[in-house]
């Protein structure tokens, strides 16, 4: 089936669609903004990027859907790659999948936003000290 058809198909009735104050928003997988259109679906495009959190804990999963689909088996369409390490790592791995290598370069910028994120919610949240005098002056 065409990308169109399943857009056309998908952009108004999907059991990920969430509407809110007059936005249209998505919590399908592989969409990288989580808005509802044509360019961030993860279900209607053929060529897809998407970057979530490693279940360990450390580092992201980058995952791509490969050209050659077979029908039979859509668990295996999709090609996930673990990303661990420094953050420039695997900024610069998904600047090679997506911009470089010609896969998807609009969906750089997205893609570099996504990553941070979750790069930022992993790291520890530093605990401050108050100290014991009062702030209150007479």
């Amino acid at each position: 089936m065409s990308s169109d058809l399943t857009w056309l198909l998908v952009k108004d009735n999907s059991s990920f669609l969430v509407k809110r104050n007059g936005v249209q928003f998505t919590t399908e997988p592989n969409n990288l903004t989580n808005l509802n259109s044509f360019k961030y679906s993860g279900l209607a495009n053929s060529k897809v990027v998407g970057i979530s959190a490693n279940p360990s804990g450390k580092g992201v999963v980058l995952s791509t859907k490969k050209q050659v689909i077979s029908s039979s088996k859509p668990a295996k369409s999709f090609q996930k790659v673990a990303i661990s390490g420094s953050s420039r790592r695997a900024a610069k791995t998904i600047v090679n999948v997506t911009a470089r290598s010609g896969y998807r370069a609009d969906l750089r910028k997205a893609a570099l936003g996504r990553l941070s994120a979750i790069l930022a919610a992993q790291k520890p949240t530093k605990v401050t000290k108050k100290c014991g005098r009062s702030t209150l002056r007479k």
